[in-house]
């Protein structure tokens, strides 16, 4: 079984997460590199990489879970697709940092019962109450694999980008080393304002 030795932690983890490919991919916001990581169990993540980042300290960092609505149909029912496209912005305009893409679509139950509680919601449940109705808990994803990433690169330390304190938490019970919290406040429209008032009053998210 490989090991990595977390250079922000004096503890040996089993690896969950393993580097599998990479490529270069030039976007709208500059010449990212992509890095693809495999779980034991098959599930694939995404790391885009921009600039040095190995064995740096607060290494701007985002922590995206996957939304296929979001990011790629543009839902105007969340903001996730604007907080991606933000996160790359900054990146670009410091010159370095990391998006760690994960695929816990739907806050971790999947890509269909997410279709099944937005069911729910159009229906007057708010999205807590819609993933619990289905027998989910109000957010389900887990941030272990992101220190196996991590340690891919050598990175010490990390300033997150999100508004949800659980997800720092997260990421320091994962042994992983977070510097600072960065807010990102982008994407509310008329649709997804009953939503991020949700998430702020229930799932504790941050102004």
């Amino acid at each position: 079984i490989r090991r990595y030795n977390l250079s922000f932690s004096n503890i040996n983890l089993m690896t969950r997460c393993k580097f599998a490919a990479k490529s270069k991919l030039p976007i709208e916001f500059g010449d990212f590199e992509i890095c693809a990581f495999e779980e034991d169990s098959g599930k694939e993540h995404i790391a885009l990489v921009l600039g040095k980042i190995e064995n740096q300290e607060n290494v701007l960092c985002r922590v995206h879970s996957e939304c296929l609505t979001g990011d790629t149909f543009f839902s105007k029912k969340c903001d996730c697709g604007h907080q991606l496209r933000r996160s790359m912005e900054l990146i670009s305009e410091k010159g370095s940092g990391i998006i760690l893409y994960l695929r816990q679509e739907g806050r971790g139950i999947g890509l269909v019962n997410k279709i099944k509680a937005y069911s729910l919601q159009d229906e007057g449940y708010d999205t807590v109450e819609a993933n619990e109705m289905l027998g989910f808990n109000a957010d389900e994803r887990s941030y272990e694999i992101c220190s196996d990433m991590l340690s891919h690169f050598s990175v010490k330390s990390v300033n997150v980008l999100t508004n949800n304190p659980s997800k720092v938490k997260g990421l320091e019970e994962s042994n992983i080393s977070v510097s600072k919290r960065i807010p990102l406040h982008v994407g509310k429209n008329e649709v997804n304002s009953a939503y991020l008032k949700t998430k702020k009053d229930k799932l504790g998210h941050l102004d």
